[in-house]
């Protein structure tokens, strides 16, 4: 990692199911908590480590994400969570790790184009290519090394984990839990790239775009973002959205160490 600082990452997650496991597996953790928020420190596989919760939207995360930097000092930041599918390509059990992120519901029309945020003059946040690449390389050894070992042959049927994949692309964050098929609809019409729907991983992007920090953003698709998408949702997260995330983070931080 390049870095003049000595190298400590990152976590976020939006709920606590999808953070599961990371904060058990740290050595000589200690918390404390600010900003309504309880941060967890210490060594992940080697690796100096803050891992926290930001809750759910833009305005929870980009606090987050400006808390870490600001008073924990941290040099990276990767967020893992789930996110609903933006196109056909890509299925519940797939992972996309974010090329760049747009805040799909900023919208300050006349005064600024679609999609811009003001006085930034970008619209798309591009994620630190390097990191990228790396938590990228991580998920894919999972997929094709560790799936079929984390979780058992009736899981991988229920869930259709089996041919899973990576994907890298545009990701949209907003503050909607997109849930119908025309709402999605409206939304590629307008970013025909887009692969996934979350919302939180924009509002990071612009914290570490404004604050120099390099980022990255691993969603798991729990759902297809239609009419079926809340009760796809708390299902998957449950059973197969904290298993990704661990062993994924696991494999990446393994890598650095």
């Amino acid at each position: 990692m390049n870095s003049s600082k000595k190298p400590r990452l990152g976590l976020i997650s939006a709920l606590v199911e999808e953070q599961e496991g990371l904060v058990e597996a740290m050595e000589g953790p200690y918390k404390l908590t600010h900003g309504m928020r309880d941060f967890t420190l210490g060594k992940l596989w080697g690796n100096d480590a803050v891992c926290v919760l930001s809750r759910i939207g833009k305005v929870a995360a980009a606090m987050t994400a400006a808390m870490l930097v600001e008073k924990f000092e941290v040099t990276h930041i990767v967020f893992t969570g789930v996110a609903g599918s933006a196109d056909f390509g890509v299925r519940v059990g797939d992972i996309v790790v974010a090329e760049s992120l747009v805040q799909h519901d900023m919208d300050a029309r006349p005064l600024f184009p679609r999609f811009e945020v003001p006085l930034t003059g970008l619209s798309r946040f591009p994620s630190d290519q390097a990191l990228s690449g790396q938590v990228t390389a991580a998920a894919q050894d999972f997929i094709a090394n560790d799936l079929e070992n984390v979780f058992s042959t009736a899981t991988v049927k229920q869930f259709g984990l089996a041919g899973a994949r990576v994907h890298r692309g545009l990701i949209g964050s907003g503050d909607q839990f997109i849930h119908s098929r025309a709402q999605l609809g409206l939304l590629k019409e307008a970013l025909p790239d887009l692969l996934a729907v979350e919302m939180e991983g924009a509002a990071v992007a612009q914290v570490c775009f404004e604050l120099g920090i390099p980022y990255a953003v691993i969603r798991t698709i729990s759902d297809n973002a239609n009419e079926g998408a809340a009760v796809d949702f708390m299902r998957f997260v449950r059973t197969v959205a904290s298993p990704y995330a661990f062993h994924v983070v696991k494999r990446w931080c393994e890598r650095l160490a």
